[in-house]
């Protein structure tokens, strides 16, 4: 019997013409705030869009991407979406961290939108076709106080949402975040887009004690105005030390709370035992982590009930179907994260990969700008409180460089946090 070992060729087969990179463009503009798009071209034209935008910190990806990736793609295969994400995350030697990851993102979601158009069909049908008739969202009501709030959750209301995050001031604290009315340096809605563009980060204040006081008022009074079976969440920024996020989650109980998100700053994975030990009420986590590493722990001993990534902070859609993939077996459910700072780009992946998906919970929802959506033109819809991607084939949004040439990018940063004895606090 012969030893001699099989030899397989170890070069990668060349791509059809047609299926080639072309063309890699990394494209920057700010319609009322900044976004960072990179747009594939294959040989036979066919146009990918992907987001990669890391607010605050735009330009560092726009630079990673024109200067280190968008050299290794021209003449890759754009139908290798696996090798290609396994190609720029284990080449690189240096893995994970926002740019990188938020750089993989870009390519990987342009590669998925080339690959449905080439299929004929939207991406979901890629994906395995859809799980459910649409992806129920949630909207941000907040105020400076209790009625400023009821008002807003009754606006909500009337624009079709039937989930409803809520946010307030904390009195004694002059700013918080996720609160609308508050003032802003530039006169715009604070919720919308805290970045704000000064020269150096704007500083804010925090009293964790008063916030723990006043919250459980806050969320007595919503039930009160509009009963038990409203879905309501809340977003803790990240702000209190595991047992002070147990103390709220316990205090919150009697509101019957959808989720308490950010409870406490989740890089200490363990220490969602403590809140956990302490607290039934929902844990969602997640908006900042980059990979499937950073939910390891949280899955595994279930110490948390949805996972938050981001489709464009995260690797992209072929690495979060697979942290999803892993949060079903442990019936985790998905809350991806949706606000302003992700582009059209970046949310249409997330509907496409929500509406697939079996383990899909809830969508935040805040609704882009009118001169954001003269830039990317969406097939996205939102109606009775659901989204839906829509039946374009790929993403279904386009790119309008004219629009975009009137929003030059602008620097922006978003604010800082501090106690009131000045230490820097999390923001």
């Amino acid at each position: 019997m012969s030893t001699t070992p099989l030899a397989l060729p170890i070069a990668v087969p060349e791509p059809a013409e047609r299926d080639a990179i072309a063309r890699a463009e990394v494209l920057v503009a700010s319609p009322d705030r900044n976004f960072v798009t990179l747009r594939l071209t294959t040989g036979d034209g066919l146009v990918g869009l992907g987001d990669a935008t890391l607010n605050g910190r735009e330009l560092a990806v726009a630079s990673y991407l024109a200067d280190h990736v968008v050299p290794l793609l021209l003449g890759r295969d754009a139908q290798r979406i696996e090798d290609t994400w396994q190609f720029l995350y284990r080449s690189a030697y240096w893995r994970r961290g926002p740019v990188t990851m938020a750089a993989i993102a870009a390519v990987d979601v342009a590669l998925w939108d080339i690959k449905a158009k080439r299929a004929g069909m939207p991406l979901y049908q890629l994906l395995g076709g859809a799980s459910r008739a649409g992806l129920m969202a949630y909207g941000h009501a907040s105020g400076r106080d209790v009625p400023e709030l009821l008002d807003s959750v009754r606006r909500h209301l009337d624009e079709g949402f039937r989930s409803i995050r809520v946010q307030t001031s904390v009195p004694g604290v002059r700013t918080v975040y996720g609160v609308a009315s508050q003032p802003t340096s530039t006169g715009g809605r604070y919720d919308y887009e805290p970045a704000q563009r000064v020269p150096l980060p704007v500083e804010e204040d925090w009293d964790t004690r008063a916030y723990l006081r006043h919250i459980p008022t806050v969320f007595e009074a919503v039930r009160a105005e509009f009963g038990p079976g409203l879905p309501l969440l809340h977003d803790g920024h990240h702000r209190m030390r595991p047992i002070e996020a147990a103390k709220l989650g316990k205090s919150l109980e009697p509101y019957d709370l959808f989720w308490l998100e950010d409870c406490t700053p989740a890089e200490n994975q363990e220490a969602l035992r403590l809140v956990r030990q302490h607290t039934t009420t929902p844990l969602a986590i997640g908006e900042v982590f980059n990979t499937a590493w950073d939910y390891q722990t949280l899955l595994r001993e279930q110490l948390i009930d949805y996972v938050r990534g981001s489709v464009t902070h995260t690797g992209g859609i072929t690495a979060l179907r697979k942290i999803a993939d892993q949060a079903a077996m442990y019936q985790v459910r998905t809350g991806f994260h949706g606000p302003t700072d992700i582009s059209p780009v970046g949310m249409a992946a997330a509907l496409h990969l929500g509406l697939a998906i079996h383990n899909f919970g809830i969508q935040e929802l805040m609704p882009h700008s009118a001169h954001t959506l003269e830039v990317f033109r969406t097939s996205c819809t939102f109606t009775g409180g659901y989204l839906h991607p829509g039946e374009s084939v790929g993403l279904g949004v386009d790119y309008d460089d004219e629009a975009a040439a009137a929003f030059p990018y602008e620097p922006a940063y978003l604010p800082t946090t501090r106690l009131h004895d000045g230490t820097v606090h999390d923001w």
